[in-house]
């Protein structure tokens, strides 16, 4: 798991944590106050109000204490008994504070059963939320669903090393697809093994190695939009932003030429799930009638499928609504001499191929409308490149556009809204879809979302 991860998984357990001790110590008031259990002398007890002081230390310092117990660190790699023990530590010095605020502040605690109480639950409220974690990302990480391929390159030794230092955890953590000896082969083996493997991450790793190779082998990685990891500090990249992670317990250089693993990003996934939810329902009407006319008008199968390369080339099944005669990818052949895009990228003025209702669905973008179903599965977001056929990506002249492949693609982008298919030179596209991935932020797919808005109903640029 990458440090980034590793830094948002960690505050993630921290804020669930302070609301679950949060939670926690109000149980402990409740049972107390309505005599369910009674510890102290006396039978009632004074109303939550008056307990809401030492709710404000247990819910910031109780995480806090936690982590510096490293409560946090290495969940998978620890037993129930050391958790125990960092738990005891953190609750021993979260007293620590209730008491100086006692002692210095004058505050008082109206019942100490309820501080009782609560020292009983919350450990086994934590163990239990710490235990369903670690279940819930083994089993992830057994179905492969948060687990990442990735390829270590270097030298054969070096390789070796890394790859036994990996803990039995870390190990389940990555799938290394493959090792390639940049020793005895060129960098073109690491290329062909980049587009080969859908993979983000390429581990460098050697000890004598020449530093011309491995400036190209981190170029390579740049090039294809791919993180570099290496354990040195005097490489110099015109694009991939440096920062350093940790891997096997080895500081290491990381070169990102693509937005790295954020809150923001994860704000992104998610407004895509639920604006494509949304959109999906809302639009299931329209989707019923646009199937219904595309049958009765032209015959074959109501939508076009056809395999995209999706986030670092992974091909997936992107699904429109076909505006095409059914023999339209058969008959593709007799058009090429027509293609008005200047690069590997397909496009026809007046394509015969398209029926009288497809021109209306393309002229109102509303054949890309089934691509929600793409962003729910998460193989696409709303905002992001435009996914290309996967041979027209083996056709790249050029190994620098296929950084265009780091980011998920998307509905729309940058492209649709300067011009569309006006563009008619690939480069052009090629340069705003890095232009986005380079400046990408929230407030930017914001904008690019209102303004596809005006741009689709006004069909500029539509063909």
């Amino acid at each position: 798991m990458s440090a980034r991860r590793r830094e948002i998984n960690l505050q993630f357990n921290q804020f669930i944590d302070a609301l679950l001790l949060g939670a926690v110590f109000w149980f402990a008031h409740f049972i107390r106050f309505n005599g369910i259990v009674i510890l102290d002398s006396l039978w009632n007890i004074d109303a939550f109000g008056k307990f809401v002081w030492i709710l404000a230390v247990i819910m910031p310092f109780g995480p806090f204490l936690l982590e510096m117990q490293g409560f946090y660190n290495y969940p998978l790699e620890k037993s129930v008994w050391k958790s125990l023990r960092q738990m005891t530590a953190a609750g021993f010095w979260l007293f620590v504070i209730i008491g100086s605020a006692v002692i210095f502040l004058r505050l008082a605690v109206p019942s100490r059963s309820v501080l009782i109480l609560f020292a009983i639950f919350a450990p086994a409220v934590l163990l239990v939320r710490e235990r369903i974690y670690i279940w819930y990302y083994v089993s992830r990480l057994r179905d492969g669903a948060v687990g990442e391929r990735i390829i270590v390159a270097g030298e054969r030794a070096s390789m070796r090393e890394l790859v036994d230092s990996l803990t039995p955890a870390q190990r389940m953590e990555v799938q290394i697809v493959a090792s390639i000896d940049l020793e005895t082969n060129g960098i073109e083996t690491l290329v062909e093994a980049l587009h080969r493997h859908a993979v983000g991450r390429v581990v460098l790793s050697f000890h004598r190695m020449e530093l011309d190779k491995v400036q190209r082998a981190i170029e390579a990685c740049e090039t294809e939009g791919v993180e570099a990891w290496l354990n040195a500090d005097f490489i110099h990249t015109s694009v991939a932003r440096p920062s350093y992670e940790i891997l096997a317990k080895k500081p290491m250089l990381v070169f990102r030429a693509s937005p790295e693993l954020s809150w923001a990003m994860l704000v992104k996934a998610s407004m895509d799930r639920v604006l494509a939810t949304i959109g999906l329902v809302v639009l299931s009407p329209v989707f019923l009638l646009i199937a219904v006319i595309i049958r009765r008008t032209s015959p074959g199968p109501v939508f076009f499928r056809q395999h995209r390369a999706g986030l670092h080339g992974e091909p997936f099944e992107m699904w429109k609504f076909r505006t095409m005669c059914a023999d339209a990818e058969s008959r593709r052949g007799e058009l090429t001499s027509r293609n008005v895009m200047q690069g590997p990228v397909f496009k026809v003025d007046d394509d015969p191929r398209v029926t009288k209702f497809g021109k209306w669905l393309r002229f109102t973008s509303i054949d890309e409308f089934p691509q929600l179903i793409n962003v729910l599965k998460g193989e696409m977001s709303l905002v992001g490149p435009r996914p290309l056929p996967v041979y027209e990506v083996e056709q790249f002249e050029r190994a620098a556009h296929r950084r265009r492949l780091s980011m998920k693609p998307g509905l729309t982008c940058l492209w649709q809204i300067r011009g569309r298919n006006k563009v008619t030179d690939f480069k052009d596209w090629v340069r705003m879809d890095l232009e986005y991935i380079d400046n990408w932020s929230i407030l930017l797919d914001l904008y690019i979302l209102v303004r596809t808005i005006p741009v689709v109903l006004a069909g500029s640029g539509a063909k």
